[in-house]
């Protein structure tokens, strides 16, 4: 909301005494479905045959991957540790690992950053681990004291843009030839969420993933978007 200084002039709300955050702690998160854990390098055998025999186009939007060894698929989990704006995760179901996600561009002067770098097993896409997954990671990082998280991809990446408003994330607009990967133009679609946006978000995740919103066979009575 924006108020007129003492020159008549438009400038937005006061911070109110708000602080920068500390870099948020790389700890382990746990949920009803899916348990997040800081991605070692031991981490990389069990991600490699997990993708393994997937299909090639999982890689398409991502400037890493495919991997032709685990020792590769190493290398940039060590580069992803090594690299002090990045905090990785596994994603771990049942203690079996099926994906991995990453804080990234984290600003805590600042208190933004985001998520990206999402890679998932076939098998847990469009899940309800993937949810919780991001709800995790939503809620340390705005406990953590951060004012914004957020979500950018590919523009031409519909199956990410879509998963970002489902999230509850706002489209901001597009950043053209904002990068290039893979040989390729990118252009960069930009969606955020802010603190105060969470105060309802986060009830409507809470009310998606409680087990009354899913059936005998794990089925959801609800959509995510249907309850926001």
């Amino acid at each position: 909301m924006a108020i007129l200084n003492e020159h008549g002039q438009q400038i937005s709300e006061d911070l109110n005494g708000w602080t920068p955050p500390d870099v948020p702690a790389h700890t382990s998160l746990t949920g009803r479905t899916v348990r997040l854990e800081p991605l070692q390098r031991q981490h990389a055998i069990p991600l490699f045959h997990e993708f393994s025999g997937a299909d090639a186009s999982m890689w398409t939007y991502l400037p890493l991957g495919p991997f032709e060894d685990a020792a590769g698929l190493g290398q940039l989990i060590g580069a992803m540790n090594h690299d002090r704006g990045s905090q990785p995760y596994a994603v771990l179901v049942d203690g079996e690992i099926y994906g991995f996600l990453s804080f990234l561009r984290i600003q805590a002067d600042l208190g933004v950053l985001e998520i990206g770098w999402i890679v998932y097993s076939p098998r847990i896409q469009r899940s309800t681990v993937t949810t919780e997954t991001i709800a995790l990671l939503l809620r340390h990082a705005f406990n953590s004291g951060y004012r914004r998280v957020e979500w950018k991809c590919d523009s031409l990446n519909e199956a990410s843009r879509e998963a970002a408003t489902r999230f509850g994330f706002a489209y901001e607009g597009t950043f053209r030839k904002a990068t290039h990967y893979k040989g390729r133009n990118r252009d960069t679609a930009w969606f955020a969420m802010t603190d105060d946006d969470w105060v309802v978000q986060e009830r409507m995740f809470a009310k998606w993933l409680s087990l009354e919103n899913f059936d005998g066979d794990g089925q959801q009575r609800v959509r995510l978007a249907d309850i926001r």
